[in-house]
């Protein structure tokens, strides 16, 4: 059974009632789409409260929900939305501007462990992997957002062309176009960086 098959029994189940049948949707796309806003927005809690938000309207319209398009599909435009409304927020545009003075920074670059097991990156090829993706996730949050959001979907989430065209409404040459600007954008950043 495919996944969009399994989706569509889940939704199905849900539609005539059954609530943890949307237990089941969540847990099989909650990572997925917590990582599209992840790269989408370029902060931790931000992604969550994105990805929440995304699940709840979710919710509130999969009772009408006709299985015309694949359920991945659809909740990926959901998130993309969201994000895109949150982008353009002003409380948004506010809080990306300050920073905390109890927790400055991101507080997971203090979880290093103190002592090392064997088998385990060091220190030190763990800080240049942290390094290497902070670059890389700062030239993806420099991307205008029209932009930043397929390239997001192809490259990190792994999506076709056409599901892509179908999540953001737009046809299928303007993906293609935008993802290729977005590569050449993002390799002329992060070239003698990376």
């Amino acid at each position: 059974m495919t996944s969009s098959s399994e989706d569509a029994l889940l939704i199905k189940a849900f539609q005539r009632g059954d609530k943890r049948a949307f237990d089941q949707l969540v847990i099989r796309h909650k990572d997925r789409i917590f990582n599209l806003c992840y790269r989408f927005l370029g902060d931790y809690e931000e992604a969550n409260d994105s990805a929440q938000e995304a699940f709840i309207k979710a919710y509130g319209s999969l009772k009408t929900f006709r299985l015309e398009s694949a359920f991945s599909t659809w909740l990926y435009r959901i998130a993309v939305n969201t994000c895109k409304n949150k982008l353009g927020s002003s409380a948004y545009k506010a809080k990306r501007k300050t920073v905390s003075l109890d927790s400055p920074g991101n507080p997971s670059d203090n979880s290093l462990p103190m002592e090392i097991q064997n088998g385990t990156p060091s220190p030190l090829a763990r800080m240049e992997e942290r390094e290497r993706m902070s670059l890389v996730q700062a030239a993806l949050d420099s991307l205008p957002t029209e932009f930043k959001m397929v390239v997001a979907l192809r490259d990190v989430e792994g999506l076709s062309y056409e599901d892509i065209a179908e999540i953001t409404g737009l046809n299928l040459g303007t993906v293609k176009s935008r993802i290729a600007r977005a590569r050449t954008d993002l390799r002329n950043k992060l070239k003698g960086v990376l």
